[in-house]
């Protein structure tokens, strides 16, 4: 059965397979809330064909917004390197978690508030724009203690005057808790890093306390991102399962996953619920084109164009030829469906190889 997005947006039950749909997403949906590393550029440069089908996109009316678990920069700054890669955007469409928590620390505490912020100049600017006042010690009474990204430069005092205040009781805030981040050298700590150097140094306490976290995938994120752009019908995009899919499930919306950031075809399959995105392109350009069905049963096999795949006993196995995603979208079904409400642990090996994935 053919999905229409406009009609039916994000169905609560557990997917079986990946949806289809009749109309090109791009006009489907009327915005788009792309992640940004993985999805439009990685190690500096633009992903293939991410320029142009975002271009395309935005010219048939579809309304494109960057949402970023990453704090340390601000909206302007994350604008121009895109516009440097020749993607045309405005500080108005870029989210960051500085600013879905900001939001939330200015609805808990007094106009004005005292907050002790360890983090980059996004997170401050974001914290200034609510009107809250950015502080450096445990010292100053604040009323609120937020971590966020810190970048490479970052003091360890910041951490340390994190752990008083807490110890102290002051409520603690963080932007993201992605334990790594890429760089172009490799894999580095990210936020989530600190935030458990200050838990480490707070577990003693009779009660250890526990941050309030803003972004990805947990629903602060997702309400800044619709509050500031005013989607109706949003699409996620993204690469990563664990936070832009498990984010649009949170929010209730629909998601493409794109193949040409860190989720690749074996991650895909073993997907528990809260991982399978409604869609599955190669990249980008997949928003302008439609979604194909995916059909059949256990018995039969989940049929995709010309691919037909079954879930034996310990391996999936896959029949035919075609465009290579459609022959994983087949794939997804048999395995999804095998696994319902858990992790798919059947073997896929020799299918991914047939289709070059």
């Amino acid at each position: 059965m053919h999905h229409s997005p406009a009609a039916d947006t994000a169905a609560t039950a557990p997917l079986s397979s990946p949806r289809a749909s009749d109309s090109a997403l791009h006009t489907a949906y009327d915005t788009a809330l792309l992640d940004l590393d993985g999805v439009v550029y990685t190690g500096g440069e633009a992903v293939p064909h991410a320029v142009d089908a975002l271009a395309a996109a935005r010219e048939s009316g579809l309304r494109l917004a960057y949402v970023t678990n990453n704090a340390a920069r601000t909206p302007q700054t994350v604008a121009a390197q895109l516009r440097q890669l020749g993607v045309p955007a405005a500080a108005d469409e870029i989210i960051t978690s500085a600013q879905a928590v900001a939001r939330l620390i200015a609805e808990h505490v007094p106009q004005g508030a005292r907050v002790l912020a360890v983090g980059a100049e996004g997170l401050r600017v974001a914290l200034e724009e609510r009107g809250l006042t950015v502080v450096e010690t445990a010292d100053e009474e604040p009323a609120a203690v937020v971590q966020g990204y810190g970048g490479p430069s970052m003091e360890w005092g910041r951490l340390i005057e994190a752990a008083i205040a807490v110890q102290r009781g002051v409520p603690w805030y963080a932007s993201n808790t992605d334990l790594t981040i890429p760089s172009g050298r490799g894999i580095a700590p990210g936020n989530g890093s600190a935030v458990e150097v200050v838990r480490i140094a707070t577990r003693w306490m009779r009660t250890p306390p526990e941050p309030r976290i803003a972004g990805k995938p947990l629903p602060p994120m997702h309400r800044e991102s619709i509050l500031r752009t005013g989607a109706r019908r949003p699409l996620v995009v993204g690469d990563r399962l664990d936070t832009d899919i498990e984010g649009a499930h949170a929010g209730r919306v629909d998601s493409l996953l794109v193949l040409t950031g860190v989720t690749d075809a074996t991650r895909l399959l073993a997907a528990r619920p809260v991982h399978r995105p409604t869609y599955v392109a190669r990249d980008l350009r997949g928003l302008l084109a439609a979604q194909p069905d995916v059909t059949g049963d256990a018995k039969k096999g989940f049929r995709c164009r010309g691919w037909t795949a079954h879930a034996g006993a310990d391996r999936l196995t896959l029949e035919g030829d075609g465009e290579p995603l459609d022959g994983l979208r087949a794939l997804c079904g048999a395995a999804w469906s095998a696994a319902g409400d858990a992790e798919c642990r059947l073997d896929a090996g020799d299918a991914l190889t047939r289709l070059g994935l």
